[in-house]
């Protein structure tokens, strides 16, 4: 980097409200762990109510994104560092919660998976190496690309987001700074101002927060949207392992009253699928039935039952 570009780029970073620095902790080492503990806490209390001056932004972009992927289309997040690893997280555990195809909801890094775990040189700066992402996975404009970036000036997201955009795809721009370059070129700019970190430019922590929140508002309420949920149960939850195999018939039980004899015998009807199993319980129909008539709904348990009335 030459002595002009890092110029440059030290005023843009002084501009940034994440990067600001704070005279009033430049002590806080010398603070009892309590005390420091304090503060963060308090800095982290702050994090929701900057969420929830944008929920009606956040909402649209909500509708936008279950409306393409009822068509079919895809949710993909794009970002780099915390960013990248945060949009990763939340795509990762959509199969089991929400019994997604891995296909269907996906967390791009800059730098590839190896990025998960250590920084991958220059990756970030790369609004090429996003677009290459994008290119592998054959966006169509049925898909949703949110670029996540704390700073909103991450050459990556930014990229992913312009690139999405010319190809027709629905796109949301996730940044934690006012007036971003991320959210302009988005349709759908989110802007959750959370302030300057404890440690300075750290954006792991309530900028980290606030993005974690508004995905997890992303992918759950889309996924509510879809029919993937019947009230507040995951009944689309995949029963991967012993935990989540209790979990399923506790769902069956919480949403039928049934009697443990008949929710087992439902789930072993359903080959252990909750929403097929409560249909047969409250519904009184076979698995077959079920099943069908589920698909006609389009996997809506709530439209299943009005249907059979």
């Amino acid at each position: 980097m030459t002595t002009q570009d890092y110029s440059t780029l030290k005023a843009e970073l002084a501009a940034l409200t994440t990067e600001a620095f704070r005279p009033e902790l430049a002590e806080i080492d010398q603070l009892p762990t309590l005390d420091i503990a304090r503060i963060m806490n308090g800095e982290d209390a702050t994090v929701p109510g900057a969420v929830g001056a944008r929920l009606p932004l956040i909402a649209a972009a909500i509708d936008a994104t279950a409306a393409r992927m009822a068509r079919g289309g895809r949710l993909i997040y794009a970002g780099a560092g915390t960013a990248g690893r945060l949009g990763v997280l939340d795509a990762s555990e959509c199969p089991p919660t929400f019994n997604t195809d891995p296909s269907e909801v996906l967390g791009l890094i800059a730098g590839g998976p190896s990025a998960m775990v250590e920084a991958v040189e220059g990756a970030e700066d790369s609004a090429e190496l996003a677009a290459a992402d994008l290119e592998k996975l054959g966006l169509t404009a049925d898909d949703t690309v949110v670029g996540v970036s704390a700073s909103g000036r991450t050459p990556y997201a930014i990229g992913a987001v312009e690139h999405a955009r010319a190809a027709g795809a629905l796109t949301i721009g996730l940044s934690c700074n006012a007036d971003s370059p991320l959210a302009a070129a988005a349709e759908h700019g989110i802007e959750i101002v959370t302030g300057p970190e404890l440690l300075t430019g750290s954006t792991r922590l309530k900028a980290g927060t606030a993005q974690k929140m508004v995905l997890n508002m992303i992918s759950t309420i889309t996924m509510i949207r879809l029919g993937k949920t019947y009230g507040n149960l995951m009944v689309d939850v995949r029963a991967s392992n012993d935990k989540l195999q209790a979990r399923s018939r506790r769902i069956v039980s919480l949403a039928t009253d049934a009697p443990d004899a008949e929710i087992e015998r439902a789930l072993t009807a359903a080959d252990g699928e909750v929403k097929t199993a409560i249909l047969m319980i409250l519904a009184g129909v076979d698995a077959a039935s079920a099943e069908r008539r589920l698909a006609e709904s389009r996997g809506h348990l709530r439209a299943a039952l009005t249907a059979g009335q």
